[in-house]
């Protein structure tokens, strides 16, 4: 491709690891990364909980599947490398009735088919040994799910970028990408970037951005708020590491569930409402744009039809603590409403095609010289490292189809 110049919108964990990527395979490319907060990790990278996946739950064969498992390795050795933060303190996914033990069977075979390391079922007394707090009939183990500080290791991957010659430009969104007779020309305020290529890494954003590109309207990023109860100092310590409920297939979000954070802290979360703003963190923010956008979509209004209940059931969760805390409850009954504070929130960037349908899988689209992650959830961040090698392997034309 000879030296080029390519912009990436969006300093989050996948924009920067994407960004160290290319400066690490083609050092004389000008590698310019776009960011309109006045800091990296600001949205979904520095809200989420910390948690290094170790690929349950994904389709087997899916990029999520191949990425994640890719990723995890390469996520531990770089914490290892940098003295970042990775503690390996397991995660237990619990069946608390015999209602859910054909989706636990079922998890259970996906993961075997995924290569989940060291996964194994348990029964109720392992259960204790493993979570002394928590109760459940079964639950499959896994030691290797970790924890990590995402927004620390997006920091260290722009370290990386810029002493590698690259840039990570903050404050300065873009306002408007247009094709230009020698390559691509994108405007932030006052001034005009002439780029070989393009990569949009923007979240919350990435249908808007994109769109800006010429890339098609779908899928459609619907925002979901994802609330947290932070457990008191006093009984912080009934949770050693991970406790999970078993998913519902229907949905791509995992439940409430116990997460430990490498500060030693245990928040129980996150539940998923739907957000009245792109970046509406709080019950109270409100964009009349970002709703219009989001209503006027077809396929949200089929989404809605089909999942209206529980869209009620999470909100009713969110206004009142002892109902949100009722679910947490079948899994670890001490700790109720009255031993938790409210924390913060992350607002998750789900992508939603005209049809209804949730976007599982993460989505990269090529239009051009522009490469668009339209869809990047969980496990975006465990996956980070993979999906840069991914993205720049799509770029540089090469084979992805063995991944």
């Amino acid at each position: 491709m000879g030296q080029q110049v390519v912009a990436i919108v969006g300093a989050g964990i996948v924009g920067l690891a994407i960004g160290r990527e290319l400066a690490r395979r083609r050092p004389d490319d000008r590698i310019v990364v776009l960011e309109k907060e006045d800091r990296v990790a600001a949205h979904q990278t520095g809200h989420n909980s910390g948690v290094v996946h170790a690929g349950i739950y994904y389709q087997p064969g899916s990029l999520k599947a191949v990425l994640c498992a890719r990723g995890r390795s390469l996520l531990r050795e770089y914490c290892a490398e940098r003295a970042l933060p990775y503690d390996e303190c397991g995660k237990l996914v619990v069946a608390v009735d015999d209602d859910e033990m054909p989706r636990l069977e079922a998890l259970q075979t996906r993961a075997g088919d995924n290569a989940v390391p060291g996964l194994r079922r348990v029964g109720r007394a392992e259960i204790g040994e493993i979570e002394p707090f928590a109760e459940g009939i079964a639950a499959l183990y896994s030691p290797r799910t970790a924890i990590t500080d995402f927004r620390r290791i997006a920091e260290a991957f722009a370290a990386d970028l810029v002493e590698s010659g690259g840039e990570v430009r903050l404050s300065c969104a873009v306002d408007g990408i247009a094709p230009a007779a020698t390559g691509i020309d994108i405007t932030t305020g006052d001034e005009v970037l002439r780029v070989d290529r393009l990569i949009v890494c923007a979240g919350l954003h990435a249908d808007t951005v994109a769109g800006l590109a010429g890339a098609d309207p779908g899928p459609r990023i619907v925002p979901f708020r994802g609330e947290y109860m932070n457990v008191v100092a006093a009984k912080a310590e009934m949770v050693h590491g991970l406790v999970y409920p078993v998913p519902d297939p229907r949905y791509p979000f995992l439940g409430v569930h116990f997460t430990r954070r490498v500060s030693g802290t245990v928040e129980v979360g996150p539940n998923a409402v739907l957000a009245f703003a792109r970046e509406g963190y709080r019950r109270g923010d409100f964009s009349v744009r970002d709703l219009a956008e989001t209503v006027r979509w077809p396929g949200f209004r089929r989404m809605a039809r089909q999942h209206w209940r529980t869209g009620i059931e999470e909100i009713y969760g969110s206004l009142s603590v002892s109902a949100y805390m009722r679910r947490a409850q079948r899994y670890i009954p001490a700790i109720g409403a009255a031993d938790v504070v409210r924390g913060g929130s992350g607002v998750r960037a789900q992508a939603l095609d005209a049809d209804g349908s949730l976007v599982d899988d993460f989505r990269i689209d090529r239009l051009g010289p522009v490469t668009a992650v339209r869809n990047a959830p969980s496990p975006a961040a465990t996956s980070s490292l993979a999906i840069a090698e991914y993205v720049v392997d799509v770029i540089e034309g090469k084979d992805t189809t063995a991944r």
